[in-house]
C-alpha cells in the first residue's frame, strides 16, 4: 500500500471513511515523517503527540460506530503558533510568550477539530508573523525543504515547509500582507487567503484585534492539491459568532463567465522573466481549457501599498514596547524599517487611509464584474535568498517592492490564491489569482487548471 501520508487530504479523509486505512495509520506514516524530515526543517516547533494519537482514535471508534466523523476525518493537519490552541502557547515567535498557553481554541482551531482533523503539532512564524522570512531567537529557523539557502516564506513558513514536506497534508496559516501566499509561492505548494469575514478567528489571549487586524488579517490553508484548499476551507470556514466580522456566505456563488484578465506587472512594477513567463504560460492553459484571457488595464494597486502598510503599522506602534522588549534581531531591525517608510498615522491620516481603501475597493469591485479572475504574479521576484530583508535598508525596500501584489489585495478585503505552476527549475515557480470577496470558488476553478498536484518533497535541505 503507498504510504499514506503521501496521499492528499481528500485521498486520506475518504479512504479512512470506507474503511481502507484508519487514522491511526495514516497518523503513524505522518509522525513518521515528522521524525525524519522536522528536524532539519523546523516546521514543526511544538509536537503534541499525544493529543494527536486520542484524536485518530476518536475519528476510527466514530466511524466504527457507524457516525460522521466530518469531512476531514483523520486527516493530519499543523496550526500556526499565533493563533490560539487550548493547552498550547500562543507564541507567535515570541520569548516573552512562551509561557502564554490558551485555555480555549481560535475558532479556526474549534473548526478543524469538529471536521474530523488530526492535529500533529504547531508551525513557525517570525517574531510578531512579521516577515515573509520565518526565523526567531526562541524557535529558530525554519528550512525551506527545497533548498536550505531559500526562504521558506513568511509569516506562515512553518506551515508551507511542514505541508511539502508532508508533516501533514493541511497546514493552517494567517495572512495579512501574504503570509499564506508566500509561503506557498517558496515551498512550492498552494496557499488560499479566503476573503475578510469568511473564516472566523478571535485570540482570547490577545482580545480584540485593532484596525489593521481586523480589516485584512484573515485564516486559510494551505495544501499540495487545490481540491485539498477547497476541502480545509469549508471546514474552517465553519459559523462562530467570537468573530464578529464572520458573514455567513455561501461556499459556491452566482455563475461568472470564465475571463480572466492578465496583469503581469501591476502598476509597471518590476518582474522577473520567470515569473513573467509562468504568468504567460498560465495564460495559455487557461485558454485551452476554455477561459477568455485578456489584458485590460487593471485598477491602481500601487496606491494602495502605503496605506495597507500604514494601517497595520499602526497597529505594530501600539507595542512597540514588546518589540524592544523581546529584542529579536530581525523583528527589531524590520520594525525600524517599516517605520522609516512609513510615518506614523494621525487622526487625519487614518481618515485618509481609509477614504483611499474605500475607493479602491469601489474599482476593484467594478473590475471583477467584467474580470471575475485577475492573474498576477505573487511576487515580482523568484523566491527570495533566506533572510535578504535584515542585510540592508536597500535590501528592505527591494523586498516590499517585489511584494506588492501580495500586500494590497488585503487591504480590499479581497480572497488570494497562490499556486504552484512549475518545480523543474532552480527553485519553485507560480502564479496568483485574485477575485471578489467571498468568490474563493471562481478562483479555485482557474487555480486548478494550472496549478500542479504537488508531491511530498523529501527534505535534502540542511541548515546554513
Amino acid at each position: 500500500m503507498t504510504d499514506p501520508s503521501l496521499l492528499s487530504a481528500t485521498e486520506q479523509a475518504a479512504m479512512i471513511r470506507r474503511g481502507e486505512v484508519s487514522a491511526e495509520a495514516v497518523l503513524a506514516a505522518t509522525l513518521a515523517r515528522v521524525e525524519a524530515e522536522n528536524p532539519r526543517l523546523n516546521a514543526i516547533v511544538a509536537r503534541m503527540d499525544d493529543e494527536a494519537w486520542a484524536a485518530a482514535r476518536a475519528v476510527d471508534a466514530a466511524l466504527a460506530r457507524g457516525e460522521d466523523a466530518g469531512p476531514l476525518a483523520g486527516v493530519p493537519v499543523t496550526v500556526k503558533v499565533n493563533v490560539d490552541q487550548a493547552g498550547q502557547a500562543t507564541t507567535n515567535g515570541l520569548r516573552m510568550q512562551a509561557g502564554l498557553v490558551a485555555a480555549e481554541d481560535n475558532p479556526v482551531v474549534s473548526n478543524l477539530r469538529r471536521a474530523g482533523a488530526v492535529i500533529v503539532g504547531r508551525t513557525n512564524t517570525p517574531a510578531f508573523s512579521l516577515r515573509w522570512f520565518t526565523r526567531n531567537a526562541l524557535h529558530g529557523q525554519t528550512v525551506n525543504p527545497h533548498d536550505a539557502g531559500l526562504t521558506p516564506g513568511g509569516s506562515s513558513g512553518g506551515a508551507g515547509a511542514a505541508v511539502a514536506a508532508g508533516l501533514g497534508s493541511i497546514a493552517h496559516g494567517t495572512d495579512i500582507a501574504g503570509s499564506i501566499r508566500y509561503p506557498a509561492y517558496a515551498c512550492g505548494v498552494h496557499g488560499l487567503r479566503p476573503s475578510l469575514g469568511r473564516v472566523a478567528a478571535f485570540n482570547a489571549t490577545a482580545g480584540d484585534r485593532h484596525i489593521g487586524g481586523q480589516l485584512m488579517a484573515v485564516s486559510g490553508p494551505l495544501a499540495r492539491t487545490v481540491p485539498d484548499l477547497r476541502l480545509a476551507l469549508e471546514a474552517m470556514a465553519a459559523p462562530d459568532l467570537r468573530d464578529p466580522w464572520w458573514i455567513p456566505v455561501p461556499l459556491d456563488g452566482p455563475a461568472v463567465q470564465r475571463r480572466v484578465a492578465l496583469v503581469e506587472a501591476p502598476d509597471g512594477m518590476e518582474v522577473a522573466p520567470r515569473v513573467r513567463g509562468a504568468l504567460r504560460a498560465a495564460a495559455a492553459r487557461l485558454e485551452a481549457a476554455g477561459w477568455e484571457v485578456g489584458t485590460p488595464p487593471a485598477p491602481p494597486m500601487r496606491e494602495g501599498l502605503g496605506v495597507q502598510i500604514s494601517l497595520w503599522m499602526a497597529d505594530m506602534r501600539r507595542v512597540e514596547g514588546a518589540v524592544r522588549q523581546e529584542a529579536d534581531p530581525d523583528a527589531s531591525f524590520i520594525y525600524d524599517q517599516f517605520c522609516r517608510i512609513s510615518p506614523a498615522l494621525t487622526a487625519e491620516g487614518l481618515m485618509d487611509a481609509l477614504r483611499v481603501r474605500s475607493r479602491l475597493v469601489r474599482l476593484w469591485r467594478q473590475f471583477f464584474e467584467e474580470w471575475p479572475v485577475v492573474l498576477c504574479p505573487v511576487s515580482g521576484a523568484e523566491v527570495f535568498a533566506n533572510n535578504i530583508d535584515v542585510r540592508s535598508p536597500a535590501d528592505f525596500d527591494a523586498v516590499i517592492a517585489a511584494q506588492m501584489p501580495q500586500i494590497v489585495p488585503p487591504l480590499m478585503g479581497l480572497p488570494g490564491l497562490a499556486v504552484t505552476t512549475d518545480l523543474s527549475g532552480p527553485v519553485p515557480m507560480g502564479v496568483q489569482f485574485l477575485a471578489a470577496p467571498f468568490r474563493e470558488d471562481v478562483l479555485l476553478a482557474a487555480g486548478q487548471v494550472v496549478a500542479l498536484d504537488v508531491p511530498v518533497i523529501r527534505a535534502s535541505a540542511t541548515t546554513a
